[in-house]
């Protein structure tokens, strides 16, 4: 045998053993993009429908914690919150998908370890949910019995009102439980003060007849996995990318998706990292 012969099987182990730690760092940069800490992201809304002189209102969304191992265990969570609390919101919107029961997911936890560092965000006006799909896929009663156990209130299909702000909790979309008409009656119903959509799914926003100050939502992890010159493989949205991520105006109506903070399927996200949304209410100047 040549000496070129005996080099050729070891110039493939090279190649090999290259490719193999290669591929071993992109999933470690993955994970460690899944699990770092949210980006903070800001925007201002001028609403009419706040009283100039009312001081500015700072509404803090979150969305797809998917509470589940290994990339989001209950303990990394409730740092999570402490951190978001600092920056002292007057309202929490939570926009579904708090529980995951991912095939990938090294350990999953009951509802009561899923609320239990939900409990612990603080905000004058509160705390409020609008259920995700995996919410209806995994003990939804007993999850929605823990939140309301710790204050959070749960909306489906129903509206609250909290200090000068009416909220709207649509149900899922993508599991087929949101009733848009149902929810903006019972915000009609509570008056005409400043009107806010809470949801999982953005895909309701082209079935909401009229403008509200703003449509909070997630579902879409902004792609989660996203590649250069390529995009995401899916934004989970029978629209495409039409509300893929972040503040979007669409027809006149502002709307807010997150990243969310936890993973679906796969612990890993690439150029999407996990986020939540500070959002200041501010009134709008009638000279403007």
């Amino acid at each position: 045998m040549s000496g070129k012969e005996k080099r050729r099987p070891r110039r493939w182990l090279r190649w090999l053993l290259l490719l193999g730690l290669a591929g071993a760092g992109l999933l470690a940069k993955g994970y460690w993009n899944a699990t770092r800490d949210p980006v903070i992201r800001t925007a201002t809304v001028e609403v009419a429908g706040l009283p100039m002189g009312q001081p500015a209102l700072k509404l803090l969304l979150l969305s797809d914690i998917h509470v589940a191992g290994p990339d989001m265990p209950p303990e990394r969570l409730l740092r999570i919150v402490a951190d978001l609390n600092r920056l002292k919101p007057d309202l929490v919107l939570i926009a579904g998908d708090l529980v995951s029961e991912k095939r990938s997911a090294s350990h999953v936890y009951s509802p009561a370890e899923v609320v239990a560092p939900l409990g612990e965000l603080k905000a004058p006006l509160g705390v409020v949910v609008a259920p995700g799909n995996h919410d209806h896929w995994f003990r939804p009663d007993a999850l929605r019995g823990e939140l309301e156990k710790r204050g959070i209130r749960v909306l489906q299909n129903e509206a609250v009102k909290l200090g000068p702000l009416i909220v709207g909790g649509v149900d899922d979309d993508y599991s087929g439980h949101d009733d848009v008409p149902a929810t903006l009656a019972a915000m009609d119903r509570l008056g005409a003060d400043v009107p806010l959509l809470l949801t999982h799914s953005p895909d309701i926003v082209p079935d909401v007849p009229r403008p509200v100050a703003a449509v909070f939502a997630g579902h879409t992890h902004c792609g989660q996995i996203r590649f250069p010159f390529i995009g995401a493989l899916t934004y989970v949205s029978r629209y495409g990318d039409r509300f893929a991520c972040g503040d979007i105006s669409d027809g006149g109506q502002r709307v807010f998706v997150g990243a969310g903070l936890g993973t679906s399927l796969l612990p890993l996200r690439y150029l999407t990292p996990p986020d939540a949304w500070l959002i200041t209410l501010k009134p709008k100047d009638p000279r403007s």
